[in-house]
């Protein structure tokens, strides 16, 4: 790397004193027609002094000289003309003193001043800009060269780009802008032209590009998609630039230019709901939220905490993660919270929790999930899912809760597996025990796969190509809906708010994605071809797995809410002495470990549910009609 050329500020100030001299003389040679009086001169020499001193005054006032003149920015050089306007109007303000109050004489004559104000701001910002390039043409020399177009032709696009020209390591060249806006395609934005998006794969040919930047920070995703689709097709390497929120200091560093991630392509625009309305439920109340450091109940926690709960109360099985939650809430300032280690099946240790703390709204997200473990192992999932559920329920009954939220699933829909159909059955049997503490309002949640969370495909898959594949896909035709965390938490916390008891709620989640696409996708956004760099082999469904998810039942239809992207699932009416008395039958199997008793009683108790691929098919009704996928929509 060139070795950087630094000045003394001192040698800065006589440079720029120097140039204001300059620009002085100037004045005089064009205000007297390159033939100044000998008198003018002699007139000038007295007041000199009175001139530099006016110009280094506001020079150091403004601190002009701290100015680092290699980084040169827009703001420097307004602080530099404020200067320049400064001394200029006050050499003005001594000539009105001088003329009327003392000899009748100019300090400069008036048109010189003038003259000399737009010759000083042109020679101090002009050198300024100068001494950049030069920096940055020194800079440029023996380093890597990048070839670059950025995504966003606003603000953040041309942050972005100054961002990469102040780079150390590696020289960027930005070939062009590309912008959605029609406005802006066909000018030029510090000297690069601003492309539109119909015209990357010319410019990734012609350029030679190798990254693009994403430098809009609400881009939308249709618009995202197809712009990096072009990318991963031309093989050139994608990245964005983080929110400003997440800017350090709020600056932009080139390190904080980050890969584009797969969970940005599979998001649409987010569920907006109104804040007031959920500060207003929520604020001043004490809430418990169960499975607290999971990924769902974490992000819960932090939207509580945020919407301004009096006390949320942490509770989990995992102190590990517990902690770490703990922690990351402490370090951003939080203190209105308070952790508890604790299993939602330890029925006399949640009824001690609810006596002492007495909260007012209940969160259950504390479940198993990952549908292989559970369908080797029903008596677990039973006594968690099924279990954990009714002693919440009934305890916060008899604690005085006011709301109870239960976090499910779709596959709770039409279950193929013991994970989905203890869902259901816990779905049931809130029904039940609502009709029975009509004091208490229950209401369910139902939502896809969340993008990121534990356990979830998209992890999987990162780790796989990282290891250099293979990337294991279980079925070529599989596909899952998708949302994002803070997305699925921001659905339960509007069911509290809307909820009146008994509901369901669904969300419209649009279309689902092939997981054979997805695994595409990610490897390609890694920079590697699939089938060549990376293989992708198809392992079969795994047990209690299905080819497609549904987020309604084929019995049951929605209602709509005040929101078009929420719904409320229509389901049959139950007996709740039947659906306790049936539950009940299910968990003193489970506690036998009597796996086989736990999924008949289940299929009891669900007749949809089917096993796919378990070791407990023995218990199967005759065969269903095919699945198909089914939409909320699509049952309105």
């Amino acid at each position: 790397m060139p070795r950087q050329l630094l000045l003394p500020r001192w040698t800065i100030v006589l440079l720029d004193l120097c140039m204001c001299l300059i620009a002085l003389l100037a004045a005089y040679q064009l205000r007297f027609n390159f033939s100044v009086p000998d008198y003018e001169y002699r007139l000038l020499w007295p007041v000199l002094p009175v001139f530099l001193a006016v110009r280094l005054g506001w020079y150091l006032a403004f601190g002009i000289q701290r100015s680092m003149v290699r980084h040169t920015s827009t703001e420097d050089g307004k602080r530099v003309f404020l200067v320049v306007l400064g001394g200029s109007l006050t050499l003005l303000l001594l000539n009105v003193r001088r003329y009327y109050l003392l000899d009748r004489k100019f300090v400069l004559p008036s048109s010189v001043v003038i003259i000399d104000f737009l010759g000083t701001a042109m020679l101090l910002i002009a050198s300024r800009i100068a001494f950049k390039l030069l920096h940055l043409r020194r800079q440029g020399k023996g380093k890597n060269a990048l070839n670059v177009v950025i995504y966003g032709a606003g603000e953040a696009g041309l942050i972005t780009k100054r961002t990469l020209e102040r780079e150390g390591s590696v020289h960027y060249h930005v070939a062009a802008f590309v912008d959605d806006d029609p406005g802006k395609v066909g000018k030029r934005l510090e000297g690069v032209r601003v492309q539109a998006p119909k015209n990357l794969p010319v410019l990734f040919t012609r350029s030679d590009v190798d990254q693009l930047i994403i430098a809009i920070q609400q881009p939308e995703d249709e618009h995202r998609r197809r712009v990096v689709d072009m990318a991963m097709r031309a093989k050139v390497d994608v990245r964005t630039v983080p929110p400003v929120r997440d800017w350090i200091d709020g600056q932009l560093s080139s390190g904080q230019i980050r890969e584009v991630r797969i969970e940005d392509l599979l998001g649409r625009a987010p569920i907006q709901l109104e804040d007031a309305l959920l500060k207003q439920r929520f604020s001043g109340r004490t809430v418990l939220v169960t499975g607290a450091a999971g990924s769902i109940g974490s992000e819960l926690v932090r939207q509580l905490i945020t919407l301004g709960a009096r006390e949320t109360v942490l509770l989990d099985q995992a102190e590990s993660a517990l902690y770490d939650l703990e922690m990351e809430l402490k370090g951003h300032g939080h203190h209105a919270f308070r952790t508890a280690v604790g299993d939602v099946r330890d029925r006399a240790a949640m009824d001690r929790l609810l006596a002492w703390l007495k909260p007012r709204v209940v969160l259950h997200a504390a479940a198993y999930k990952h549908v292989p473990l559970m369908e080797a192992q029903p008596s677990e999932a039973v006594l968690t899912n099924m279990g954990g559920t009714r002693n919440m329920a009934e305890l916060s009954a008899a604690h005085g809760v006011q709301e109870f939220i239960l976090v499910s699933t779709d596959k709770a829909v039409n279950p193929t597996s013991v994970m989905g159909a203890t869902k259901r059955c816990a779905e049931i049997l809130l029904q039940g025990l609502g009709a029975m503490h009509p004091g208490m309002s229950i209401v369910t949640t139902r939502f896809g796969n969340v993008l990121g969370s534990n356990g979830s495909v998209i992890p999987l898959f990162r780790k796989q190509i990282a290891q250099g594949g293979p990337v294991t896909v279980t079925d070529p035709e599989v596909t899952r809906f998708f949302m994002t965390i803070p997305e699925a938490c921001r659905l339960v916390l509007e069911a509290a708010t809307m909820g009146k008891g008994g509901e369901i709620y669904v969300f419209d989640m649009g279309q689902p994605v092939r997981i054979a696409d997805l695994a595409d996708r990610m490897i390609r956004l890694s920079g590697l071809e699939p089938g060549k760099d990376i293989a992708v082999k198809y392992t079969g469904l795994r047990p209690g797995e299905k080819l497609y998810e549904e987020l309604l039942a084929d019995q049951e239809g929605n209602l709509p809410t005040h929101h078009p992207r929420i719904l409320i699932g229509r389901t049959p009416a139950v007996d709740p002495l039947d659906v306790l008395e049936k539950t009940g039958q299910i968990l003193d199997a489970a506690r036998r470990g009597d796996a086989n008793a736990c999924v008949q009683g289940m299929k009891a108790l669900v007749p949809e549910y089917r096993s796919r691929n378990s070791d407990f098919g023995k218990f199967d009704p005759p065969e269903p009609t095919p699945e198909r996928h089914v939409s909320p929509k699509a049952q309105q």
